[in-house]
């Protein structure tokens, strides 16, 4: 046992489940925690533009690290990291949320402090968390210490957010705590459960004669990448994934067949999966986007869906068996089968290098741009329904937000996966309009000097909204910034040497010259407008704009 205080513990349990980086906006009731974390040398404090975009950037670094925080100030600094919260709790990414709050002693006086809401009620904030979150606490001297380690641990096994409320007379109270490592790995499956499950799975695959593999985003959330690969290669069915678990494996491997959206699907992936007879769903998520307005035709009568904490084989269901130990015991004992590799390369359809970039050419275009173990970043709308369509290859990581869908997440995405993987090229496509909502952030790459290349697509607009409704409205317009110039704006003009390339591609011709530009300034930040028509779209997404109006108007 040894005796410290709560913010010194606080700051040693963070960088013990991975937290190497804090995102924050400073105020009054957060600015000695700030102080602590600065001074022990063992969490860089990293400032962001406004709560919000600390939010996403948080979200962003965990889905390259395993787990990001942030701390905002209460009331009005928490309250703008609410939909980025709500965000990750949505698409399941581990996020720890800090709040400094007043006193202990104003709080239990229910003094009328500034940021309250004037009523005394200091947990009205914490219990809105509370619906976002799958845990909260409010640190105080005689439970710092257990609360501090429920609530990591929490985060990190069941991957989605936690808060904590740290009082300003808390930060430099005096504990005494057990540095005994923390216990983060998930509880074992029950065995006999486990056995009966394997042996009825096995069976059933034996007994196939189509057999596939269909990968969605719960096995990357909860980081089953390598057991579903081992499963995969020790098996030889041929796999497919989901929108949302596109790039669980590089797709460039022989037996990787495409991405299944239901009805939107491309004919041959909809007649594999639909035509299949045994279906290993590995991390299903059946949201609307991710599945092409639930137009999935997986029967549960052939599909096994294996989960997080369970598993349903047909019409019965496992209780507690989960994928992270279910997997490798699949793989174990499922026979091989020879794998049948199709060439899924795609050639450049020929266009008029003249005129003006087209959405079909552009995405496969980026797809041959991409390199092993880039982390892309597709923004709601045009750019994630286009990014499908571009080939990731091995080790790419791609992040986007399918399910919750907040427009201007990638910006402060980008800025929290950069931080986490300054080794690896970042990649961000965004659209006018989303990057108007959360362009601040970019000041703060330029300022940590790093390196991520921005592609900035130019449609004059919201075109995914054009698409589902009010094609001519005035509320789908946006004004047309000086996006070109966006690198000096924010602050790139007083400082040149961590600028690459910025500027404008008109044509698809001025676009083949501009990626020249940008790979021979992969040491710093690049930014390129990208102009497309205002409605040209990806298929896929007018498709999907169809459904979304169709399901509207039901």
């Amino acid at each position: 046992m040894q005796t410290m205080t709560v913010s010194k513990y606080l700051i040693l349990r963070l960088k013990e489940i991975g937290i190497d980086d804090l995102f924050s906006v400073p105020g009054d009731f957060n600015l000695v925690f700030l102080d602590r974390v600065q001074d022990s040398g063992l969490i860089n404090l990293i400032g962001d533009c406004n709560e919000l975009n600390a939010s996403y950037a948080a979200d962003g670094y965990a889905r390259v690290k395993g787990v990001g925080a942030i701390i905002t100030t209460f009331g009005v600094g928490e309250l703008s990291a609410v939909n980025g919260i709500a965000g990750s709790y949505s698409e399941m990414v581990p996020v720890v949320k800090i709040t400094g709050t007043p006193n202990t002693k104003s709080q239990a006086s229910g003094a009328l402090l500034h940021h309250t809401l004037g009523n005394g009620d200091f947990r009205a904030f914490q219990k809105m968390f509370s619906h976002i979150t799958v845990t909260n606490t409010t640190l105080l001297p005689h439970n710092a210490a257990a609360e501090i380690d429920r609530v990591l641990t929490e985060c990190v096994q069941k991957v989605r957010p936690v808060y904590i409320s740290l009082p300003t007379d808390v930060v430099d109270a005096e504990i005494t705590v057990d540095m005994k490592p923390l216990n983060l790995a998930l509880p074992a499956n029950p065995e006999k459960t486990e056995a009966a499950c394997v042996r009825e799975i096995v069976n059933a695959v034996a007994k196939a004669k189509k057999p596939i593999i269909v990968a969605d985003a719960c096995a990357i959330r909860h980081h089953c990448e390598k057991e579903l690969l081992e499963l995969i290669e020790k098996t030889g069915l041929p796999y497919y994934t989901t929108p949302m678990g596109k790039a669980v494996i590089g797709e460039d491997h022989p037996q990787f067949r495409g991405i299944y959206v239901g009805s939107l699907s491309s004919p041959r992936v909809k007649e594999e999966v639909e035509g299949a007879d045994l279906i290993l769903s590995v991390g299903g998520l059946k949201s609307d986007f991710n599945t092409g307005s639930f137009s999935y035709r997986m029967d549960a009568e052939k599909t096994v869906e294996i989960h997080s904490d369970y598993t349903d084989v047909f019409y019965g269901t496992y209780k507690a068996v989960g994928m992270k130990y279910l997997l490798p015991k699949l793989a174990a004992a499922i026979p091989k089968r020879e794998v049948q590799s199709i060439n899924l390369s795609v050639e450049l359809p020929k266009i008029d290098m003249k005129a003006m970039v087209p959405q079909a050419w552009f995405w496969n275009r980026m797809g041959k741009f991409f390199k092993p173990n880039d982390i892309v970043l597709a923004e709601t709308g045009t750019s994630v329904f286009g990014c499908l369509n571009s080939h990731m290859p091995e080790g790419a990581t791609f992040i986007s937000q399918i399910l919750w869908g907040s427009i201007g997440y990638t910006v402060g995405g980008c800025l929290g996966a950069a931080v986490a993987g300054q080794e690896r090229r970042v990649i961000l496509f965004v659209g006018d309009g989303s990057f108007q909502l959360t362009c601040q952030e970019v000041s703060v790459m330029i300022r940590l000097g790093l390196r991520p290349i921005i592609f900035l697509l130019n449609n004059n607009g919201y075109t995914i909204e054009r698409l589902i409704h009010g094609v001519k409205r005035t509320y789908n317009d946006i004004d047309n910034w000086d996006f070109s110039k966006t690198l000096d704006y924010f602050g790139g003009a007083a400082g040149q040497d961590k600028i690459g390339f910025q500027g404008r591609a008109n044509t698809a011709g001025e676009f083949e010259q501009v990626l020249k530009k940008v790979e021979s300034h992969a040491d710093k930040i690049n930014f390129v407008e990208v102009m497309m028509d205002w409605l040209d779209a990806p298929e896929n997404l007018v498709k999907q704009a169809e459904a979304s109006a169709a399901l509207n108007r039901s």
